[in-house]
């Protein structure tokens, strides 16, 4: 299949470009691309979290008061959970949230959002994305060019200009091509992709 590719400046197509059918023009599979999504953000959560249990708490070795005869319930600590500066019942303990994902269903789960993407007139293409000053106001008018406000940049190269010109922009993002992941596909309105980024996309997906 092909797809066109813009000017910088706004002004009509500068050509067109061939790219893999595969990876370009596959039926949307929402249940997969739920799945990676959710593993995805799984794999991003820290899972650190811990409170301490009657065996963690320190202290509590010896029994409070005799077993007998004071009229009170037994005890033998004093950091049981029905104590004040006791344990937690049921403590939250560090756990890992990760959940396995194999690549060929992640590349899949790609391959199904950058065909809806496309379908969806999301993906601009540009032959290359090149500033020539940090200046944010330059980056802003290029975009506007192109019509895009809130978008994803993916390009080979990630200049210094680039990165200084778009932190400024908080609908704008910038990607290197290997570093693509569901979520910032999804995010934005528009995601904007150099030629030489779309190949290195093409051989990630096969």
């Amino acid at each position: 299949m092909e797809l066109a590719v813009l000017n910088l400046s706004g002004k009509g197509k500068k050509g067109k470009v061939e790219v893999s059918s595969r990876s370009f023009d596959t039926d949307y599979n929402g249940d997969l691309v739920h799945q990676a999504v959710t593993a995805y953000m799984a794999g991003s959560r820290q899972g650190t979290k811990a409170q301490k249990n009657r065996s963690a708490v320190s202290g509590g070795g010896r029994k409070p008061f005799r077993q007998k005869g004071t009229g009170r319930a037994r005890a033998g600590t004093t950091r049981g959970p029905i104590w004040r500066g006791g344990g937690v019942t049921f403590a939250a303990q560090p756990r890992d949230h990760i959940k396995k994902l194999n690549k060929k269903m992640y590349q899949s789960a790609l391959r199904s959002v950058l065909s809806e993407l496309v379908r969806q007139d999301r993906i601009v293409i540009v032959k290359e994305f090149v500033l020539k000053s940090h200046k944010t106001k330059e980056l802003a008018s290029q975009l506007s060019n192109l019509n895009v406000n809130d978008v994803l940049i993916v390009t080979t190269e990630v200049t210094e200009n680039i990165t200084l010109a778009s932190r400024n922009l908080r609908k704008v993002d910038v990607c290197k091509p290997f570093n693509l992941d569901l979520i910032s596909l999804i995010k934005p309105e528009k995601v904007l992709i150099t030629l030489d980024a779309l190949k290195l996309i093409e051989e990630r997906l096969g």
